[in-house]
């Protein structure tokens, strides 16, 4: 059977330890032939701090989300699913679903090079989106993903646009300067 790529639901804040934990119980439940990676998606954030000193730090991509590479049966499910932190496995009707190549190219930003007749053009611009119009995200860990927009607050910049992240139309919030209209 082939090793894929799950998405496997957290509590937010405990990534890191579901992660740890997880790997302690692979080894001791000897299934390291059967999960074999476990992945948090992080990117790095600058953040201005008083008197304008930039802090460059490792931020989650997906709170709440870590990505398991297994071969999924009853005892690797089992493993996982019972790992102190993990609420669950990203699935329909509590079976877990593998990601596609693609998807998890984009979620970890390995993604190639695009080319431009594989999807619509992006049409920049940062004035008379309204909600319902389809955009494209331009920068951001959310970069390439297509979405719809849901609301905009063109008083702020910010307009919420919602994804497809593993499965779910996720709402997502991001400036204007970051997402174009896809005509």
């Amino acid at each position: 059977m082939a090793k894929r790529w799950y998405v496997i639901h957290t509590y937010s804040g405990y990534e890191n330890k579901v992660k740890t934990d997880l790997e302690h119980r692979i080894e001791t439940y000897g299934i390291g032939d059967k999960v074999v990676d476990i992945q948090i998606p992080t990117e790095e954030v600058t953040e201005v701090k008083d008197g304008g000193k930039r802090e460059t730090k490792e931020a989650k991509v997906f709170p709440g989300y870590v990505l398991v590479r297994m071969e999924v049966d009853d005892n690797t499910w089992a493993v996982v699913r019972n790992t102190p932190g993990v609420t669950g496995f990203v699935g329909l009707d509590g079976k877990p679903t593998p990601l596609r190549r693609d998807e998890f190219d984009k979620i970890m930003r390995r993604g190639g090079v695009r080319t431009s007749t594989a999807a619509p053009t992006p049409k920049r611009t940062s004035t008379n989106i309204e909600p319902g119009m389809s955009v494209r995200v331009l920068s951001g860990p959310l970069a390439d993903f297509d979405g719809q927009v849901s609301e905009v607050n063109a008083e702020a910049g910010k307009v919420k646009v919602m994804l497809m992240i593993f499965g779910r139309e996720t709402p997502v919030e991001l400036t204007l300067d970051q997402i174009s209209v896809i005509s």
